[in-house]
């Protein structure tokens, strides 16, 4: 199984629209085959010492997937090809923790 953290970090001010971007999404993504989860997040603040300083303008998925061809192939599907032309005005920054689960 494969784990995927991907944080996109949107331009200043534009995380709820990139949020809301990726809620439309997930139907399409969550309908691919080998997708296990598919899960936007943003950051919460604690009181947790040991934790990042939260950033509002960033938007992290969390994802798994059954292998890595069923990554690769998410990562050039149509749906995803979209969504990226859609949004990429608004992306600052994208950073990807791609894990294998032993």
């Amino acid at each position: 199984m494969i784990h995927v953290i991907a944080r996109i970090s949107a331009k200043h001010g534009h995380a709820p629209e990139l949020l809301t971007a990726f809620k439309e999404l997930l139907p399409a993504v969550h309908a691919e085959k080998g997708c296990i989860s598919y899960v936007p997040t943003i950051d919460l603040a604690t009181d947790i010492d040991r934790q990042e300083p939260v950033n509002s303008d960033t938007i992290t998925i969390i994802e798994k997937w059954d292998s890595l061809d069923y990554l690769k192939a998410h990562l050039v599907a149509p749906h995803m090809q979209n969504f990226r032309e859609h949004v990429g005005a608004i992306i600052a920054e994208t950073d990807l923790l791609i894990l294998e689960e032993r």
